[in-house]
């Protein structure tokens, strides 16, 4: 303890040596030192332990908010609960067995659940905290660094109430101040359970770490959770049917597992929703968008020309993106989150710079009311770049199911459904379609009605299409209604000529050659229009898209 001014006597004299303070005072020990002069002097030292609330002051179980003693939120819709139910584990049996050994009467002790990150391991043990506890337990869930000295102290005040103590992240709760083994030993007298969770690297080092052994870990026998799902946890998962977000974790988790979907779920929709702002990552978020839009109409993976050729489908948001290259949204998209995955993420196999949407970030645009329909030519755009036809009839019936019921207000939309089953070889369906674009006044429409119907042999029924799209304008349909009508004509000269009428006879030569030119071959493809079909450099002519170039070398694969 330090102390200002400090004057010593003399040597050689002596002196009766007291404790004297002028002008001031000390609250603290003071050092015999004779006389000391000064100002005040106020000393505060280290306090035994920090003040710990009352057990009373503790949350119960059944009204305890799991989200802020350490469950990691969910997407979350209106209507929906704040976390989608439990899906039972294998290990939840061993747990509860552990729980409730560690709070009966000759209980008390630790349990700790290991996992790797984002294995689910909070949830685990607080939903093995609701089922095997009574709902009236107080549950202290401290910071990390708080120190529990003075835990022992506040229990012994709890009366009848059971309580226990919730240290989700061990790691964050070792040291001199927190959990330690005489701590622990003295919480085990009291029948006071310690629930803890620890990551599988940390534990490992505290553990075994010849640097770092804590000695509160010793004796305990973790319960160790699986970052991957068993057969039957999977077909439980499956089997549920009663929450949306489970429902798509089912299908779109892909590689990972469902605590890692549900948990990074909320983080990338919201670090996606950000980034559209024009000093953020408006390309990026584009990028993005019209991958989860090409997901939505069935096509899952996307090369990176494709990708920046569909850009050119948002005209609007792409008007906005001029300040980020393509190179740097792409960077940004696949850049990886949470130790997780990307936006985007490169899909391994025989496709080079191809990538995939997180499948949250679909289910979740496929669940918001609010989220924007798939434009038109985004559906064409997507049934052009499907790898196979396996993808294109998904395409294909994705489509019908979501632009049906729009199709009486657009002949656009019955012209693509027109378009589509053609492709598909179901031409009744498409002539179906296309009629009912034409009825509505789609001269394209019109004029791929008559070509289908001259095709089929089916002039006469041919005729008012053709006229109606000859006289809109279009020159294909023109041609082909002079041919109908000169095949028309033909007939009836040659009937006339047959029956001897002198002109028909002299003509019939002449008409002929006239009119003795190479029939024009069918073709439907005019009926799209551009509207509908986007841009001609989406694809280069034979179809076939070029290797993309590495974002990062510009080097194309070989």
């Amino acid at each position: 303890m330090g102390v200002s001014d400090e004057r010593e006597a003399p040597n050689d004299t002596a002196v009766g040596v007291g404790n004297s303070v002028s002008d001031g005072t000390f609250h603290a020990p003071v050092v015999q030192a004779g006389a000391v002069n000064g100002g005040v002097h106020t000393y505060y030292g280290q306090p035994h332990f920090s003040v710990l609330p009352a057990v009373s002051e503790w949350p119960r179980l059944d009204t305890a908010d799991p989200i802020a003693l350490g469950v990691r939120r969910t997407r979350r819709l209106p209507g929906e609960s704040p976390l989608p139910p439990y899906i039972e584990r294998d290990c939840d049996e061993e747990l509860g067995d552990r729980v409730r050994e560690a709070a009966g009467e000759s209980g008390g002790g630790l349990v700790v659940v290991t996992g790797a990150p984002l294995s689910g391991k909070t949830r685990t043990v607080w939903a093995a905290l609701a089922a095997n506890l009574p709902g009236t337990t107080r549950v202290f869930a401290p910071s990390p660094g708080t120190d529990l000295r003075g835990l022992p102290a506040v229990v012994r005040g709890r009366g009848e109430a059971g309580c226990v103590l919730w240290l989700d992240d061990l790691g964050g709760h070792l040291g001199e101040y927190g959990l330690t083994p005489a701590l622990l030993a003295e919480l085990v007298r009291l029948r006071v359970p310690v629930l803890a969770t620890m990551e599988d690297e940390a534990y490992d080092a505290r553990r075994f770490g010849a640097a770092g052994r804590v000695g509160v870990l010793s004796g305990v026998e973790p319960v160790e959770l699986p970052w991957a799902w068993s057969v039957g946890e999977s077909k439980r998962l499956d089997m549920f049917d009663g929450d949306l977000r489970l429902r798509a974790a089912a299908v779109w988790r892909g590689i990972h597992s469902i605590p890692e979907y549900l948990a990074v779920d909320p983080e990338l929709m919201e670090e996606w929703r950000r980034a559209r702002r024009p000093d953020a990552h408006p390309r990026g978020h584009l990028l993005v968008r019209a991958a989860v839009d090409l997901a939505r109409c069935g096509v899952f993976r996307i090369v990176g020309q494709a990708l920046r050729n569909a850009q050119k489908l948002y005209p609007e948001e792409s008007a906005m993106t001029e300040a980020e290259s393509f190179e740097d949204a792409l960077v940004w998209a696949t850049d990886v989150r949470h130790g997780v995955t990307g936006l985007l993420s490169p899909v391994p196999g025989d496709w080079p710079w191809s990538w995939a949407v997180f499948g949250s970030l679909v289910a979740d645009a496929e669940e918001r009311p609010d989220t924007p329909p798939v434009p038109i030519a985004m559906w064409r755009f997507a049934f052009t770049v499907a790898h196979d036809e396996a993808e294109r009839r998904t395409v294909s019936w994705r489509a019908h199911e979501a632009l049906e019921p729009l199709a009486d207000s657009d002949p656009n939309i019955s012209v693509l459904l027109g378009y589509f089953n053609t492709v598909m070889a179901d031409i009744e369906t498409a002539r179906r379609w296309y009629r009912k674009a034409a009825d509505a006044g789609h001269a394209d429409a019109a004029a791929t009605v008559g070509e289908m119907l001259t095709g089929e042999g089916e002039a006469a029924k041919a005729d008012p299409y053709l006229k109606t799209a000859a006289e809109a304008g279009i020159a294909h349909a023109q041609y082909r209604l002079a041919m109908v009508l000169a095949a028309q004509a033909d007939g009836w000269l040659t009937r006339a000529a047959g029956a001897g009428h002198p002109a028909a006879m002299q003509a019939l030569p002449a008409f002929r050659a006239l009119t003795a030119v190479p029939p024009m071959p069918l073709s439907f493809k005019h009926a799209v229009p551009s509207m509908v079909l986007g841009k001609e450099d989406f694809l280069p002519p034979d179809g076939v898209l070029p290797a993309d170039p590495d974002p990062l070398s510009g080097r194309c694969p070989r």
